[in-house]
């Protein structure tokens, strides 16, 4: 005899596990809630590069930084938890001008978008809009607001990797790399000794009155890991700049944390460049994983607008590699500096004349 459960039945059943659901979430300092997160941008006096995600999950922001690996660990677990929005409308705004873009797979969008009045330099403020198309009217899901940054037109502009170059990571080993990203937090975690004084400098350097050189972050780590090196950089004093990582990864992808195609990278740092086309570039990295393959493409791609190069001395291993990179970057006219400590970067500095002594 088969018994045949009632309509109250199964909604007693639904609703006890979404309610479970939500008080898991909840823990998890996770919404089911749609957002949208736009991601510090850059352009110029005419046109701003805007970009971000549109979540149906995201985690909520971190208020409290406790010394606990238990707490760090389910910490870092819920930012690969999130589930994208794909195809997502996005409706962008900045003072009376409105595009709409649409949300890639992966929730990712990227505004390219001209300005109709030119601006100074300076941060500027963009909101974006999570539009339902299924509903009439349209409804307004969600919204956010983000940051584009349009330098001072100063000679010299910084662009940076993050981990090893800056944050201690131990990218070359996967191992000891999930250990201090799951058990440390942005709090516990620290820079190499003298990177943020040398950063601090090179901001500042031949910079001009009321002005500094702006830092951009072109990381292989993934977007899930924005806000954390947000935090890490504001914490630890670094200069301000604009970060751009790497495609959104899940739950199911974390042990590949870190490891991305390296031509993305290539590319992002290009766009950047061609931004700027008369200003001058520091590239800054390490030897832990392609920083020196790809900075010496762009030397070759952009021989007059590399000022130095500066690669931190990580993998023993891969020194003889990494110098035989760094020869032809000096050949092609572009000095270099391959350290252990910051502070050779920083006397490396003084000597080309970046920085005073």
């Amino acid at each position: 005899m088969i018994i045949e459960q009632s309509p109250i039945q199964n909604t007693q059943k639904f609703s006890l596990t979404s309610r479970l659901v939500n008080f898991l979430l909840a823990k998890l300092r996770l919404t089911n809630e749609p957002v949208v997160k736009v991601y510090r941008g850059f352009g110029t006096e005419r046109h701003f590069l805007i970009h971000g995600h549109a979540f149906r999950r995201s985690a909520l922001p971190r208020k409290n930084y406790r010394d606990s690996p238990l707490v760090n660990l389910l910490a870092v677990i819920r930012l690969f938890l999130v589930k994208p929005y794909p195809g997502a409308c996005i409706r962008i705004r900045f003072n009376d001008q409105v595009m709409d873009v649409k949300a890639g797979a992966d929730g990712y969008f990227r505004a390219d978008f001209p300005l109709n009045q030119g601006v100074s330099p300076g941060w500027y403020t963009v909101r974006a809009e999570l539009v339902s198309q299924t509903l009439t009217p349209e409804k307004m899901l969600a919204q956010g607001e983000g940051q584009i940054l349009v330098p001072h037109p100063t000679r010299l502009i910084c662009i940076s990797d993050i981990d090893d170059t800056f944050l201690i990571s131990h990218s070359a080993t996967i191992a000891k790399r999930l250990l201090v990203l799951l058990t440390e937090n942005a709090h516990s975690r620290e820079p190499f000794a003298g990177v943020v004084d040398h950063y601090r400098l090179l901001a500042e350097a031949i910079s001009g009155p009321h002005a500094s050189n702006p830092f951009f972050y072109v990381s292989s780590s993934e977007w899930n890991l924005y806000d954390y090196i947000l935090e890490f950089s504001r914490t630890n004093g670094l200069p301000d700049g604009v970060y751009w990582l790497s495609q959104l990864k899940l739950l199911s992808q974390v042990l590949q944390t870190g490891k991305t195609k390296h031509r993305t990278k290539f590319d992002r740092i290009v766009r950047i460049i061609e931004t700027y086309p008369v200003q001058q570039f520091i590239l800054l990295g390490d030897d832990s994983q392609e920083d020196p393959s790809i900075y010496e493409s762009i030397v070759r791609h952009f021989p007059q607008q590399v000022r130095c190069v500066y690669i931190r001395r990580i993998r023993p291993k891969k020194q003889a590699q990494t110098q035989e990179l760094l020869d032809k970057i000096e050949a092609a006219g572009v000095s270099c500096c391959y350290f252990s400590n910051s502070t050779e970067a920083h006397q490396h500095s003084v000597q080309i004349g970046l920085v005073a002594s």
